[in-house]
């Protein structure tokens, strides 16, 4: 099954890449932009019987790999793809 795994630092935590976005886009006249934050997009195949166990096995790897849970936040999709 395939996980995609979407990681964005936490509120409150200093984002320099999401701030220098943010300035480019309103150099370049976007100046609608209220905030941007920047962060990470992974896709995985992972091997499992059932949807439920995909799950549990994503939220293990998000928690001990993928995110670090101090500054980051992480949510993740499971499909059949």
């Amino acid at each position: 099954m395939q996980v995609k795994v979407f990681i964005t630092p936490r509120k409150g935590i200093l984002d320099p890449q999401g701030r220098a976005v943010e300035q480019a886009l309103k150099t370049l006249g976007f100046n609608q932009i209220a905030d941007v934050r920047v962060g990470r997009y992974i896709v995985l195949e992972v091997a499992g019987a059932s949807a439920a166990g995909v799950r549990e096995a994503a939220k293990k790897m998000c928690e001990q790999l993928l995110a670090n849970p101090l500054i980051e936040d992480y949510r993740f999709e499971v499909g059949a793809e």
